[in-house]
């Protein structure tokens, strides 16, 4: 978990950057951070207010690249236990790193590597944010410092791991040809949602 852990907070910090940059304020990307606690979605969210597009489409992109969590939490929803106030806590802390390092090599999960994983990134993730919006300020024009590549970065590294079947191919090329014939002609986070549509050619059977 420590070389992951080590990363997080780069990405959390440019994060803090960006919303500061898109006018986002400095409490709502902290909750934002704290409650949502899903960098690709957060990405998506702030990149597309902060080129003027709608709450609506910014709200949709995030929803559609978290609906994967609904499959993760089916998959370890047996380790949890109690009042459904506790499991909706604890599933906080369920994340891609923390699932993935709890998987066993029988196809069932740890649990206390998926909550000691996920509440370490958890706490890097929110310090990060925090740093990263509070100092914002100091560090200047984010693309001068290329933490605008941040968020690019990270879907490109995103989609490397999906890139092992043919049908994962074609969803990636019909989701990246969908976003680009819209880019010119939609307003800014409408590609995005759109191109969620490529992920039907990864479902069919």
């Amino acid at each position: 978990m420590l070389p992951i852990a080590v990363t997080v907070p780069l990405f959390a910090v440019s994060l803090g950057v960006l919303a500061r940059a898109a006018d986002i304020g400095i409490a709502a990307t902290i909750v934002m951070s704290a409650t949502m606690f899903a960098g690709s979605a957060q990405f998506a969210l702030v990149s597309i207010l902060d080129e003027g597009g709608g709450v609506v489409a910014a709200a949709a992109a995030a929803l559609l690249l978290n609906a994967r969590y609904g499959a993760i939490g089916i998959s370890v929803a047996p380790l949890f236990r109690g009042s459904r106030a506790r499991r909706l806590v604890e599933a906080q802390l369920i994340v891609d790193e923390s699932w993935a390092l709890s998987a066993r090599p029988d196809g069932s999960y740890d649990r206390r590597i998926l909550m000691g994983a996920g509440l370490t990134l958890y706490v890097s993730w929110v310090l990060g944010t925090v740093l990263g919006v509070v100092g914002g300020s100091f560090l200047g024009d984010p693309g001068r410092l290329g933490l605008d590549a941040a968020f690019p970065a990270l879907f490109l590294a995103l989609l490397v791991g999906q890139l092992r079947t043919r049908r994962g191919v074609a969803a990636a090329f019909a989701g990246g040809g969908i976003a680009l014939a819209l880019l010119p002609f939609t307003p800014p986070g409408v590609p995005i949602v759109a191109a969620a549509a490529g992920c039907l050619i990864g479902l069919r059977r």
